[in-house]
């Protein structure tokens, strides 16, 4: 499974993202893709992004079961710790 959330995308990225995957809420979107179409659909996504922000998550064969990618500024951030991708908190000044 794929999803990926978007804020404050343009429409020509949410109607890009349209095209691949299913559109459950706004700017929530899913399906079910090969590695190679995900990562082609999230090149999409940071060339179009512009001044929002989004993230991807996808199944992978590990203890946590996922694993997810950030673009654009959000108080949410990925770190690693332990062998496991965790989010941080962090003020935007």
């Amino acid at each position: 499974m794929l999803v990926i959330v978007v804020n404050n995308a343009p429409p020509r990225l949410r109607g890009r993202l349209a095209v691949w995957l299913l559109e459950i809420r706004a700017g929530v979107y899913v399906g079910s893709y090969s590695n190679k179409v995900r990562k082609r659909i999230w090149s999409d996504v940071e060339k179009l992004i512009g001044d929002g922000d989004a993230v991807m998550s996808w199944n992978i064969p590990s203890d946590q079961g996922f694993d997810f990618e950030t673009i654009g500024t959000n108080r949410r951030m990925p770190v690693e710790f332990d062998g496991y991708k965790l989010v941080q908190f962090s003020s935007i000044d």
